[in-house]
């Protein structure tokens, strides 16, 4: 039984060796539908936007308040000066995104992943990041400012931030 398995080994390496799988690298921005040229107005305030996605584009100044954006992915995006208050990102994706004098006031931001994005000098009163992914320094960014309970998850705003 033992030599069974040592020759089955071999032969599956040797065919992985002699007919290896192909390799293909994908990034983020390849694998996910931009925007782009569509982006036209930059008012989307109380539309409904699920899973509606932003690749590279840039959104300055846009008005997003009450929407409901969840699901929704915002990649290599630039979010500055953007009314996001009262917006439902739950589950949503925010990666390489930039958030720069923002409004997250009221926000629900639950679940989502926010890796690698910056927020500079943004205003999240209220918001809610229960269960949301964000670096490290960004929290303690964002831990300075945190402060309210959002209105309708009733979530105190330092804790779903896990602020100390």
């Amino acid at each position: 039984m033992k030599n069974w398995r040592i020759l089955a080994s071999v032969v599956l390496a040797m065919v992985l060796f002699l007919f290896p799988l192909s390799a293909e690298a994908a990034s983020s921005s390849s694998i996910t539908r931009s925007a782009g040229d569509e982006v036209i107005a930059k008012d989307y305030s109380g539309q409904s936007l699920m899973g509606r996605e932003f690749t590279n584009v840039d959104l300055e100044n846009a008005n997003f308040s009450n929407a409901d954006l969840r699901g929704g992915v915002f990649n290599g995006t630039v979010l500055e000066g953007v009314n996001l208050h009262g917006v439902d990102f739950s589950e949503g994706i925010a990666y390489l995104a930039r958030f720069k004098n923002a409004d997250l006031t009221d926000a629900i931001l639950t679940d989502a992943m926010m890796l690698r994005s910056t927020f500079d000098n943004v205003e999240i009163t209220g918001a809610d990041f229960t269960n949301a992914v964000l670096d490290g320094p960004q929290v303690k960014k964002l831990c300075v400012k945190a402060s309210g309970v959002n209105s309708r998850t009733g979530v105190d705003t330092r804790e779903s931030l896990g602020c100390k």
